[in-house]
């Protein structure tokens, strides 16, 4: 578009087209009077036309041309800026991402298959934190993005659903229930349970409680434990019952079973979070790029529209 002309003679030629005097230009780009005036008259010289009509030795006109020209070389300017911008990004770019020990497993892999186009060589940082210590580092921006199942509501972070979370029981295979496809929590009421702790998963552990008092069920003794291996082990063990979420699923034991429970209270969201300021082109991306792969599943909630559509 500016064939020969260096990045200096367009911000020359922008900065007299706003200010219209010489004196007042040069100072702007902290420049004597006659270096300025030599690179305006250098650019004219090798297009061989005039950008400016002269008043006097300080003010100017616009030309048409010159009109035209510093238009044009805005825009040129912007380009130049993005793509020094987006080089700088994609050179060594990293995302910190969070999630919960007991994350899916096709989640993480979902995460680390992405691949963004602006980002040829993006790095991935993934930080595994309890869910309220998750939200925290997301406000903090200590991390990009989160995974959180019933993040809570607040105005600092944005979430969208991408994924219902269901909850199961682990039970020995001598439990009376264990041939049962689905599972009641009545069907646990005189059984020890392990829960995760309340400090661990808050929102796990009330709703787990919430629903059990709902139907009247007072548990006789409760073990908290902060790792599926550590529910699962006590299991093996005869101690009691785990509840457990759906992507805790997947660690075996010797004589343990994991069915589903039936109760329709207990089903939560888990949801990508970011804060709401947060307008990283890349992290936007990144979340977009991941909630569409889950898209069919998920229910998009009205503050999440403008942000996949972005």
């Amino acid at each position: 578009m500016f064939p020969n002309v260096e990045v200096r003679h367009l911000h020359a030629v922008i900065v007299l087209a706003e200010e219209l005097n010489f004196t007042r230009a040069a100072d702007r780009l902290h420049i004597t009077q006659s270096g300025f005036s030599k690179q305006i008259h250098e650019v004219e010289a090798q297009h061989g036309f005039h950008l400016f009509i002269r008043k006097n030795k300080k003010n100017v006109e616009l030309t048409e041309v010159g009109r035209i020209f510093a238009e044009e070389a805005r825009l040129a300017l912007l380009h130049i800026d993005r793509a020094v911008h987006a080089a700088r990004e994609g050179s060594d770019s990293i995302l910190t991402v969070g999630h919960s020990p007991d994350a899916d497993q096709a989640w993480i892999s979902a995460i680390l298959a992405i691949r963004l186009p602006m980002y040829p060589k993006l790095r991935i940082q993934l930080i595994s934190e309890f869910s309220r210590e998750l939200v925290r580092s997301v406000m903090a921006g200590d991390l990009n993005l989160a995974l959180v199942t019933a993040p809570p509501e607040s105005s600092r972070i944005t979430a969208a659903a991408f994924a219902q979370t269901r909850f199961y029981a682990a039970l020995p295979q001598t439990h009376p229930a264990a041939q049962k496809e689905d599972i009641a929590l009545q069907d646990l009421a005189r059984d020890e349970w392990i829960l995760f702790a309340r400090q661990a998963h808050p929102v796990v552990h009330e709703a787990i409680m919430g629903a059990a008092q709902r139907v009247g069920i007072v548990p006789k003794h409760t073990h908290d434990i902060h790792t599926v291996e550590q529910a699962v082990h006590l299991v093996s063990e005869h101690v009691g019952v785990a509840i457990l979420t759906k992507p805790a699923v997947g660690v075996s034991a010797q004589g343990v079973v994991v069915k589903p429970l039936s109760d329709a209270s207990l089903c939560l969201k888990t949801c990508v979070i970011m804060r709401s300021d947060n307008d990283s082109r890349l992290a936007n991306e990144f979340a977009r790029c991941f909630l569409r792969r889950y898209e069919p599943q998920r229910l998009l909630p009205k503050q999440m529209e403008l942000w996949l559509s972005a």
